[in-house]
């Protein structure tokens, strides 16, 4: 067996983290081989559930969990931890804009950067699930100034993994013959999900389904909106989903792309295909041994440049409103 990883996970007793830490301590993230310290914080009010997921992890008995800490002191959480999954963010309530929103996650995530960069491992790497997740990304990221910036991630692997399973179902092929999907920008309903430059059985996606107005008329908006609609239909938002995409997001940053293949995830602007410096965008990105790369060349339709620059003006608005969190 090798050493533990120790993965800190944020809002661990939430729906998301329920749905998570189970598959963490299972061997989901890194492997069969590979045991597991989950650090997990949550907020004073919230202990008492989180001594109740606790109970249930040792009764699942699960070989490659090593240990479990339970804290509501964020110098903790991050003591020592290889991977931190900031899950806990405070949810959007009546009434609430999204700048409010943008506005009460601030103070969290100055704090959780401060304690990444106080006491997380060397070879930290940060992914940010809760929302604004690009926008609190680039908060934890701009208050943890020793983390290399490009450690802090934004996850729009949920988007990612809807649109490859809308394009399957469009073309009535196994969800492994999608690939080269991407999701541009914002984690929002602004977010471009690109289909012209995704594969089908290594084909170009478009031609095979047929149907341009499809992919822009119901494709981009279904996908855009694919959140809101699992809370019409469940009355809750996305847990189990989000879950899921928060171990492919790890999954992949640890092992890496397939070859001719690529994923997306939000990382610090590159500028690459025009976009704009200090925000967290999502690009195509090749990934190997923990280190990604902006797949370069593209050809990009007026319809792709219209729906890139859209999400990217969200996300320098997204700035600005949190400005005073900027370090």
């Amino acid at each position: 067996m090798n050493d533990p990883i120790r993965v800190a996970v944020t809002g661990a007793a939430g729906n998301i983290g329920y749905a998570l830490i189970f598959r963490i301590a299972n061997g989901d993230l890194f492997g069969p081989e590979q045991p597991v310290i989950l650090q997990l914080l949550e907020i004073p009010p919230a202990m008492g559930a989180l001594e109740g997921v606790a109970m249930e992890l040792d009764d699942c008995a699960f070989p490659l969990l090593a240990q479990t800490i339970l804290t509501d002191q964020p110098d903790v959480a991050f003591d020592r931890a290889s991977w931190s999954l900031l899950v806990g963010a405070r949810p959007r309530t009546a009434g609430m804009e999204r700048k409010d929103l943008l506005s009460a996650n601030g103070p969290i995530f100055v704090t959780q950067g401060r304690a990444i960069n106080a006491n997380a491992a060397p070879d930290a790497r940060i992914v940010v699930v809760g929302n604004p997740a690009n926008t609190n990304c680039l908060i934890a990221m701009n208050n943890a100034p020793d983390v290399p910036p490009g450690r802090f991630t934004a996850m729009t692997r949920l988007d990612y993994n809807r649109a490859r399973t809308m394009l399957a179902h469009k073309a009535g092929r196994p969800l492994t013959a999608v690939t080269n999907v991407t999701i541009w920008g914002n984690h929002s309903a602004t977010q471009y999900p690109d289909a012209f430059h995704a594969q089908i059985d290594a084909q170009p996606a478009a031609p095979v389904i047929g149907d341009d107005n499809w992919i822009k008329e119901t494709f981009v908006p279904t996908v855009q909106q694919r959140g809101a609609a699992v809370i019409a239909a469940r009355g809750a938002s996305s847990a189990a989903s989000a879950a899921n995409a928060c171990i492919n997001h790890v999954q992949t940053w640890y092992a890496g792309t397939s070859a001719g293949d690529w994923a997306s995830m939000g990382i610090p602007s590159t500028g690459a295909y025009g976009t704009p410096a200090g925000v967290i965008f999502s690009y195509p990105l090749t990934i190997g041994d923990g280190d990604y790369s902006v797949v370069d060349g593209l050809d990009l339709s007026e319809f792709d440049r219209s729906a890139i620059a859209a999400t990217a003006q969200e996300l320098l608005e997204e700035r600005d409103a949190v400005a005073d969190w900027l370090v």
